[in-house]
């Protein structure tokens, strides 16, 4: 709600001391077509009389009336010890055209729109949702978080570190991620092969800036995240698809393909392949970076998932073995964490991350210097190490549930691997149905699926069903749901 001394009175109200309409009236008048435009909203508590008066350089007693006035019109309402508020219903002036929305809808001038960014993302109130494989915030060590960052805001030291000229982020952070990055993760890097971004998203859209221009071509797995797909797209570049196997990307096909057109990139996920949870084997990630190495491509690998892992060691991250400089490194750290307090990063050799941090100047000049702060002291604590390990027991539990609840109640319908890794499950149903209305037969149960999990075309008819959200009784209910909505659409198709 408006602070009364937030409200231009000024601007709108002008007296005129030489006319005939008496001054509470020209006020209250005016007072009157402000609201109508929108520039004071119902709710707003209006100045005291004295106040007010002051403001207008009137009595006070003008301002009275002018209240009284309005009053008797109801456009205010007078709350006793609180003061005078325009009214949560408004009347309908009697002689204007009430504008109740005054700003311009539309420009007056013609500018490009795109398409492509259309946000797939949908939101509905159902008391169950399923997501691509998302944490469970409620896993969150929130006293942890509050510690760590609590004592960052209000040390001294850092208080320089709070101005504009931080683009380039913490230099602590990235230490303390150099390190975190070479135990977990075999890298042999430096701080200055890393950038810090705010999502994966942010990653992929610097890394198009530089190196993709009007007319590239970008190879993506037939099935692949669609978010990268319309920042590629987005930036001129032609998408290219190539089979998925078994054990990963089909590179007889790749190969193929660099033969016929130069490739500018190869946008792959070979840990916990998005959206099928398959992982490349080491053979085609040895190969997959010789073809780099010979065609000249660069190699986008995205590593979303990487801290969820329940069974075994993962291979290692194809930049850990690039001796080229071919590979250019995205993923998240903290992902565990509540959303605002994971952050993305790109591993790189250090000429593009020069490049890198040019970009990241203009659209995130400011940075968070006092979350990486926070955030390397919990790696240099071990308290992300800590929460990662409680929450990757809750998660394997749920991942073991939920292909539980499926084999029992829809084993007969649908296929599915468990992944070693990851927070979703792909699941492929053993005859065609119409996805949409198996969503829709969901949501009148309370069980919302967005439709960036479905995936149906000719040749296949599958999910990707996340469980990192969902508690065991959540997953229960879910699980009951598809269940119920599954077999009501086959009674339907009948």
């Amino acid at each position: 709600m408006n602070s009364p001394a937030e409200i231009p009175f000024r601007s709108f109200v002008q007296i005129d001391r030489q006319a005939t309409l008496p001054i509470y009236l020209q006020i209250a008048n005016q007072l009157i077509y402000a609201i109508n435009l929108g520039k004071i909203n119902p709710g707003v508590k209006l100045p005291g009389s004295r106040a007010l008066g002051s403001l207008l350089e009137v009595h006070r007693n003008t301002i009275t009336a002018v209240y009284d006035e309005l009053y008797a019109q109801g456009w205010v309402e007078i709350k006793p010890n609180q003061g005078t508020f325009i009214s949560a219903e408004l009347p309908h002036q009697q002689g204007h055209k009430k504008l109740a929305n005054a700003f311009p809808t539309t420009t007056g001038y013609p500018f490009r729109k795109s398409f492509l960014l259309e946000s797939p993302f949908e939101q509905a109130h159902c008391a169950y949702q399923l997501t691509d494989g998302t944490p469970d915030i409620r896993l969150t060590q929130v006293d942890d978080l509050s510690r760590f960052y609590s004592a960052n805001i209000k040390r001294k030291s850092n208080q320089s570190k709070m101005g504009y000229f931080q683009t380039d982020g913490s230099q602590y952070f990235k230490e303390q991620m150099k390190n975190y990055l070479h135990y977990s993760r075999g890298l042999q890097i430096d701080s200055k092969n890393i950038l810090i971004t705010r999502s994966t998203e942010m990653s992929l859209y610097i890394i198009a800036e530089i190196l993709l221009e009007q007319g590239d071509t970008v190879v993506v797995s037939e099935l692949s995240y669609f978010s990268a797909n319309m920042i590629f797209q987005k930036s001129g570049s032609k998408i290219a698809t190539v089979p998925l196997r078994a054990d990963g990307l089909d590179l007889d096909a790749l190969e193929e393909l660099c033969k016929t057109q130069p490739i500018r990139m190869v946008y792959v996920t070979p840990q916990h392949h998005y959206p099928t949870t398959i992982n490349h084997s080491p053979q085609k990630r040895m190969r997959l970076l010789q073809l780099a190495s010979t065609h000249g491509f660069v190699l986008v690998e995205d590593d979303h998932e990487y801290d969820f892992q329940y069974d075994k060691q993962p291979s290692l991250p194809l930049i850990s073995a690039d001796k080229g400089g071919m590979v250019i490194y995205v993923s998240s750290f903290g992902k565990s964490l509540a959303p605002g307090f994971r952050t993305g990063f790109i591993v790189g050799p250090e000429d593009i991350m020069v490049e890198m941090r040019k970009h990241l100047g203009i659209i995130d000049r400011q940075g968070d210097i006092l979350m990486e702060q926070a955030l390397g002291e919990m790696i240099e604590e071990g308290a992300i190490h800590r929460h990662l390990k409680r929450s990757l027991k809750a998660y394997k539990q749920r991942r073991d549930h939920m292909a539980l609840q499926l084999s029992l109640k829809l084993g007969h319908a649908l296929d599915f691997q468990i992944p070693n890794g990851g927070l979703a499950l792909w699941v492929r149903w053993k005859n065609p149905i119409n996805l949409g209305k198996l969503a829709h037969l969901a949501k009148q149960r309370n069980l919302f699926i967005p439709k960036t999990l479905l995936y149906q075309t000719r040749d296949l008819t599958a999910m990707r069903i996340g469980f990192g959200n969902l508690s065991l009784e959540e997953i229960d209910k879910t699980v009951d749901i598809l269940q119920q909505s599954y077999e009501q659409l086959a009674l339907n198709q009948l």
